[in-house]
């Protein structure tokens, strides 16, 4: 089967869009790095699937955002997709339990966020939870704020995190039975075949009658951002106060990057240097 690739793909007779993504080697990376409990490892591979789909929807250059915020036994749910296709994402909970999404995420908030690096643009929308699954929950917001019809198929286990986007587009359609169409076929979908069919197949399968256009293979990858002068910069806001207090107490201060689990250490002579514009500030010349 296809492993870490995203694909679109077009309806040449009507207007309809699609896209595919089966996750593997950059999902099991995230898995590595966390031991997650059964029911909240699925949910986060949805996610992470559903970023790479969304992202391939629009235009950017920077970074797509995927945050649920929950009352529930899953308090949060953080996903990142950039355009350079890497890809990364956490989860946190309180209690490992069974349930639907609804169930375990309770009452809370969905937030996206699209951060543009180039223009230094950052756009953001916070709605309330809305969905009995993943899938569901981003239906309902695409539909409300992009008045693009949508549906989304998610899947995840252990070894893979895949699915399919269906999206709507503006303008007339030559067939009007086309959409209830191909939503139709697309529900026949079993996890399974989310999860294994490599994308040819399963387009085959679902649309061999219809007239589609395939576009280039993405691959995708796991990637953290973080760098020791991402921290440096965080510790910098902090302020020396805090910094110091934390020193004070540990002997050293230590950063551990949720997304990774890289472990970044400052000692004594480090956070001198970070902070040595504001320990001794340089005094300027005079002139005589």
């Amino acid at each position: 089967m296809d492993k870490d690739l995203l694909q679109r793909f077009v309806f040449d007779d009507f207007p309809v869009r699609g896209g595919m993504v089966h996750l593997n080697a950059a999902w099991e990376a995230i898995l590595e790095r966390r031991a997650y409990p059964e029911p909240i490892r699925g949910l986060l591979g949805q996610l992470l699937a559903a970023a790479a789909l969304l992202a391939s929807t629009i235009k950017y250059r920077g970074s797509l955002t995927l945050q649920v915020q929950g009352s529930g036994p899953i308090t949060l749910m953080v996903v990142e997709y950039t355009h350079e296709h890497t890809l990364r994402g956490i989860a946190h909970w309180q209690e490992v339990t069974q349930g639907s999404f609804k169930e375990l995420v309770g009452d809370g908030k969905f937030v996206i966020t699209i951060d543009q690096s180039e223009s230094a643009h950052r756009y953001q929308s916070i709605v309330p939870l809305s969905g009995d699954t993943v899938a569901e929950m981003l239906q309902n917001y695409l539909t409300q704020s992009e008045q693009l019809a949508t549906t989304l198929w998610l899947a995840a286990d252990g070894a893979c995190a895949g699915g399919v986007l269906l999206q709507k587009m503006p303008g007339d359609s030559p067939d009007p039975d086309a959409w209830d169409r191909v939503t139709r076929l697309a529900q026949t979908l079993t996890e399974t075949e989310l999860l294994t069919l490599p994308n040819a197949d399963l387009l085959y399968r679902l649309y061999h009658e219809e007239n589609l256009r395939l576009f280039e293979l993405q691959p995708i990858s796991f990637r953290c951002n973080c760098t020791r002068e991402r921290v440096r910069n965080m510790l910098r806001a902090l302020g020396i106060a805090d910094v110091d207090e934390v020193l004070e107490k540990e002997g050293a201060v230590t950063v551990h990057c949720e997304f990774c689990n890289q472990r970044y250490d400052f000692d004594r002579v480090d956070v001198e240097q970070l902070f040595a514009a504001e320990v001794s500030p340089v005094v300027p010349r005079t002139r005589h």
